[in-house]
């Protein structure tokens, strides 16, 4: 199966690797301040939609996309693939916490778009697969900022999606691994609703300062707002 992006750019999924709004949201959130040329790093690839989000955004030099799974890997191949681009994104199938060694001091910018659960919280998943991808199984918040904190350039930039009632969570791994939160966006499905997901960046080496941003909105009087038919038509 595949999905099909703009300029007829295929993106193959499948029953368990598909994505949803917070990748949009979170590659939108770290092209934001983006500058030409990044070398990008996207964690918990699954079936790569993060990362070639930000390659179709045109900022970078080139972009590394991993994933546990081989068939998230696979998927990711066979989109690298069908769209000509092996030598624009890279796809590795690996543990993040122990295949990104010789990667240190490399990257511009991170993303990651991680489970969202701690292990033994929320509805079990049908499938083992569903598992890794939903629940911290395989690699915590804390793995993903400590791995970031070695593969970020001095000033780099990790950009992740998280649900509301991890931020704290995420703030303290950030910081435990040498990465300042900088900038924050809580998302709402409308006005008036409690955020449901936030967006972090964090900078490696930086000093403390957060700015907070204008909350999110995925919609208004029932229709999407601006903002998301934004996010949608630069994809």
């Amino acid at each position: 199966m595949y999905e099909v992006l703009q300029d007829d750019f295929r993106l193959f999924i499948s029953k368990t690797h598909k994505f949803g709004t917070d990748a949009f949201l979170l590659a939108d959130f770290a092209i934001s301040p983006a500058s030409k040329k990044e070398l990008v790093l996207d964690l918990c690839s699954g079936c790569g939609i993060v990362g070639f989000l930000i390659y179709k955004a045109n900022i970078t030099s080139q972009v590394y996309i991993i994933d546990i799974q081989k068939e998230a890997a696979e998927l990711a191949q066979q989109t690298i693939d069908f769209n000509n681009i092996n030598n624009k994104v890279i796809s590795l199938c690996g543990d993040l916490r122990t295949e990104l060694e010789t990667y240190s001091n490399k990257f511009s910018l991170v993303t990651c778009n991680p489970p969202y659960k701690k292990v033994g919280t929320g509805l079990k998943c049908q499938n083992l697969a569903q598992t890794i991808a939903r629940h911290e199984v395989m690699c915590t918040i804390d793995d993903v900022c400590k791995v970031s904190s070695l593969v970020l350039k001095p000033g780099g930039r990790l950009c992740v999606c998280q649900r509301q009632d991890r931020l704290i969570d995420t703030i303290t791994a950030m910081q435990k691994n040498n990465i300042e939160p900088k900038r924050l966006r809580f998302v709402s499905h409308r006005v008036g609703l409690a955020p449901w997901l936030f967006l972090l960046e964090g900078k490696k080496g930086a000093k403390p300062y957060l700015k907070i941003e204008p909350g999110l909105f995925l919609e208004r009087a029932g229709c999407p707002t601006a903002e998301i038919q934004r996010i949608y038509r630069k994809c």
